[in-house]
């Protein structure tokens, strides 16, 4: 078992008892702070004044309406229930912004049916074109560059900038998906096999009926300071919509309809006791103080496992 880092010191505990976890430099998130603490006022703080119609920008900062409360979401910090209940504003707004924690407990209930499924194509394969010596993010392109650097800086990045990097990775250039997922999931600080691979799935058309497309067209509409920027303004390589890829109707998995076992699926209805507990443990999506295990049994040390 390892010693609790001293406050403080978490970047350099790291370091020093799990850098073989890290895929690259150990350090922490410029923008999200992982304590209930954070959580919390981030959810007091919350304001979706123009939700619907800003959610998806993407620069500049100041006109994003992204809530940016995913990280603590994704880890139990914030429950969905809770954040549900404190969204107040426009019948719109607040509409939009639910609609969105309601795809997230899609994406729950869907890995917690299909579990490693999702790793594989749910309903179309697409065809991969690309070679290893063909970068799939071209990072001469500022708009390629700005959210990529933003993802490794940050852990996060807005929804609008995964769903041009996961397009222009598959669609445009043909990679396979499944590694750029797997990019995002070891980046991205909200990342779950969950959400994020259901997003990948949706944008590339692997469980979807067609793909997004990524254009020149988005980046001047939703981060318009990119391409004046980029050395690529005059000969843009997206500059025109990308052709339809080759998708491969694939055998769909039958528990895409249904449940075969949705007791099991669902788990428990209530605490199951087989003896007397003598630590909680904790995952990386029950790291909140709410947490069942832990509201109940205060009095255990906790371990995370």
């Amino acid at each position: 078992m390892l010693p609790i880092p001293e406050p403080g010191q978490e970047v350099q505990w790291v370091a020093q008892h799990l850098s073989e976890l890290c895929s690259d430099e150990v350090r922490r998130s410029e923008r999200f702070i992982g304590t209930q603490a954070a959580a919390d006022a981030a959810l007091v703080a919350l304001d979706l004044t123009g939700y619907a119609e800003s959610r998806n920008e993407v620069l500049p900062v100041s006109q994003r309406g992204a809530s940016g409360l995913s990280p603590w979401i994704r880890h139990g910090l914030l429950q969905l229930p809770r954040v549900f209940t404190a969204a107040k504003g426009t019948a719109n707004d607040v509409r939009k912004f639910r609609d969105e924690l309601r795809w997230q407990e899609y994406a729950r209930h869907l890995y917690a049916r299909l579990g490693n499924a999702t790793g594989s194509p749910l309903r179309n394969a697409p065809v991969v074109r690309s070679t290893s010596d063909v970068e799939p993010w071209d990072r001469s392109m500022r708009c390629v560059e700005t959210n990529l650097d933003e993802l490794e800086r940050d852990g996060w990045m807005v929804n609008q900038a995964r769903m041009w990097l996961a397009s222009q990775w598959s669609v445009r250039n043909g990679a396979d998906w499944r590694v750029g997922e797997q990019y995002f999931f070891t980046h991205l600080l909200d990342g779950s096999r969950a959400a994020n691979r259901l997003g990948w799935q949706w944008t590339v058309g692997a469980g979807s009926s067609k793909v997004y497309g990524f254009s020149q067209s988005q980046v001047r509409r939703r981060a318009p300071e990119l391409c004046g920027s980029c050395t690529h303004r005059d000969a843009c390589p997206i500059g025109e919509w990308p052709d339809e890829p080759d998708l491969s109707p694939v055998e769909r998995d039958p528990r895409l309809r249904h449940d075969p076992n949705p007791v099991v699926t669902a788990g428990p209805a209530q605490v199951e006791r087989s003896s007397s507990p003598e630590v909680v443990w904790l995952t990386a999506e029950s790291l909140g103080e709410d947490d069942p295990a832990l509201s109940t049994h205060a009095e255990l040390p906790a371990v995370f496992v």
